[in-house]
């Protein structure tokens, strides 16, 4: 089943399915990219999406530098709504080098986000998430709160199990939710008065880690279909690896990349969005409706006037005044 998200994206975004990827820089041992917004990183099973990799490769082929012993192997990956920089192997030797070393050569990595101000509650300026990651039936990420329970599962041969079931700890004729350990560090850049600029860097690396962490502190990303924002103000989802910092792992030379989120994420978050519109993928429903705390605040102010007065003026009083006097008293609300 095709997301709604998705489904828009295919209606309206002009490069859907035909994103363009931009090599930063490459050499006989690794290359790194740009990559855009919508397009997955690597494949995965059953998909004929359009992905970094297979982009890469093509690009390769038609330079005459791809073999069979030279091309694109994945190291990490970023999420296919996530923008920015990232890196790819270009020998199964590099392959295993930088994975084996990956926490030692790179010495910065940063993301920048937009994230909503929910009010569930306030992040300090700075600090660390560490909350465990579970994944639910879909393989999207999440905090584990109490009480949470895996729905039905069933294998139909022993070994013969679902990506969401490898995520699950069946013991005692009873099953529970694997989690693996996910740290995020976080600063904020500013924090506006409907949405927040994060910057953020990861101890680890878990797949949808920044979203989960965030969403499950009151902070859904801008544009997240799946952690159930409630604005889209950028027509995709608002979070973009800025930063790729490493020391080579073959020649040692230190070497940094660096991509800007888009402009518009600052001068947004500095302004606020007091009459958001409702996401163009998101269902009419009381669950998907704009939160208080993004409602207008002068609106708010004014029935709160008007809510006061009602209670000083007596209904009695009202009725006995004429239009001019009756006039009068809805202007002082």
């Amino acid at each position: 089943m095709v997301k709604p998200s998705t489904q828009y994206k295919r209606e309206h975004k002009a490069d859907y399915g035909h994103e363009k990827i931009e090599i930063l820089y490459e050499d006989q041992y690794l290359t790194v990219i740009n990559k855009p917004t919508g397009m997955l990183s690597v494949p995965y099973p059953g998909s004929r999406a359009r992905t970094a990799i297979a982009v890469l490769e093509q690009l390769m082929r038609e330079n005459g530098t791809y073999s069979t012993r030279h091309h694109p192997f994945c190291v990490h990956r970023l999420d296919r709504d996530t923008s920015g920089v990232m890196m790819f192997a270009m020998t199964e030797t590099a392959q295993k080098k930088i994975m084996d070393t990956w926490h030692r050569m790179v010495t910065g990595r940063l993301y920048r986000a937009v994230a909503e101000n929910n009010g569930k509650k306030i992040l300090p300026e700075e600090g660390i998430i560490d909350a465990p990651l579970a994944y639910n039936a879909y393989n999207i990420g999440f905090v584990l709160q109490p009480g949470d329970r895996p729905g039905k599962t069933a294998h139909k041969k022993p070994g013969d199990t679902s990506v969401y079931e490898r995520h699950l700890d069946f013991k005692n004729n009873g099953v529970r939710f694997k989690t693996v350990p996910a740290r995020t560090h976080f600063k904020v850049l500013f924090r506006g008065a409907t949405h927040t600029l994060f910057e953020l860097n990861l101890d680890t690396g878990r797949k949808n880690q920044i979203r989960a962490h965030l969403a499950a502190n009151g902070y859904p990303l801008a544009g997240d279909e799946n952690y159930r924002a409630h604005t889209d103000p950028f027509g995709r989802l608002a979070l973009h690896a800025r930063t790729l910092e490493f020391d080579h792992p073959f020649t040692n030379k230190h070497l940094k990349f660096e991509i800007p989120e888009p402009e518009e994420w600052l001068s947004y978050v500095k302004k606020g969005d007091f009459h958001p519109a409702r996401p163009l993928w998101a269902p009419e429903t009381k669950k998907t409706a704009v939160p208080h705390s993004y409602a207008n605040k002068k609106r708010d102010n004014r029935i709160q006037k008007a809510g006061n007065t009602e209670k000083t003026t007596s209904r009695k009083k009202r009725n006995s005044m004429d239009f001019i006097e009756k006039g009068r008293l809805r202007n002082r609300s």
